[in-house]
């Protein structure tokens, strides 16, 4: 308990030291500021700013309403991460649930970390540490992954490094981005998983993946039943452009095929002709997502 009241002590006193003009922190040179970075200081709440950067945009009330409840009763357990804008001017990087349920029951300061940063670097903080630490909707990591490509420039290899996960499943995710409008607003309200979105994704008519939503919603569909749905459609559809199909393709060309197809990222199509003989083709989005591709295979020479 005593070693708790110290730590709250020697924020309180940071605090005051943060808000005396002559002691201002502008970046990691200036004085005292290792005593203030990376340290947890006692912030005045309505110094703080919501960061535009934010990727979650749904906040459930009613899951603030308990977090609020939670911090009244047993106070901030985790500090929120904040960048410094100016004199007695901060804006958040993470952790805006808890400085909303903060501000629902009126405290007037919040135990922060502070950092120093440029808005690139707060921008890719942001994206990474909420992609990371917070339950986000599966269209909102994927806009995040976006935000990643266009904003900072990151590759899914270097994604893959930032925020621990497999650059297949980076991958998956940006995929969401192709569904329909409509179909993605399902998915953040939840009306359908992202099972459903990824079986959905490889129809490529958006007329007709909102029909497949459609059915999935009213017949309360599963993942598997929808994956048959779609998969009965792409079959139909084969056979109407196609009358005369190809021979089924060999087994060790079938059990290839997913390994290259997540090695590559994109579903990779295989066609042999009669005499054994067959092409790969590999399809790709952007001029980013070609120079990725090439990467890839001048690797693997």
């Amino acid at each position: 308990m005593a070693k708790a009241t110290r730590k709250q002590a020697l924020g309180r006193g940071l605090s005051a030291l943060l808000k005396d003009p002559s002691n201002d922190i502008s970046s990691v040179q200036d004085k005292n500021a290792d005593k203030v970075i990376g340290s947890i200081v006692e912030l005045d709440i309505n110094t703080i700013e919501v960061n535009p950067f934010q990727p979650r945009t749904n906040f459930n009330e009613e899951s603030l309403r308990e977090l609020a409840s939670s911090i009244k009763e047993l106070g901030v357990v985790q500090p929120i991460t904040v960048r410094k804008l100016g004199f007695n001017k901060y804006q958040l990087v993470s952790g805006e649930r808890r400085y909303r349920a903060s501000k629902l029951i009126g405290l007037e300061t919040i135990p922060s970390y502070i950092r120093i940063a440029n808005d690139q670097e707060s921008l890719e903080m942001a994206l990474v540490e909420n992609i990371q630490r917070q339950d986000l909707d599966p269209i909102e990591i994927a806009l995040s992954y976006q935000r990643l490509i266009d904003d900072i420039n990151l590759t899914q290899e270097d994604m893959s490094v930032r925020v621990g996960k497999k650059r297949s499943t980076i991958a998956n995710y940006l995929r969401l981005l192709k569904l329909d409008p409509i179909i993605q607003t399902g998915m953040r309200d939840g009306f359908i998983s992202m099972g459903h979105g990824r079986a959905i994704i490889s129809v490529e008519d958006q007329n007709t993946q909102l029909d497949i939503y459609e059915k999935v919603i009213t017949k309360k569909l599963s993942v598997r039943e929808t994956e048959n749905l779609v998969r009965n459609y792409n079959l139909k559809k084969e056979n109407t452009n196609n009358p005369n199909p190809q021979e089924e393709l060999p087994n060790f060309i079938k059990n290839g095929i997913k390994e290259f197809s997540e090695y590559f990222g994109h579903k990779i199509d295989v066609k042999v002709s009669n005499n054994g003989k067959g092409k790969i083709t590999i399809p790709f989005h952007s001029k980013e997502d070609f120079i990725r591709i090439k990467k890839l295979v001048e690797r693997a020479k």
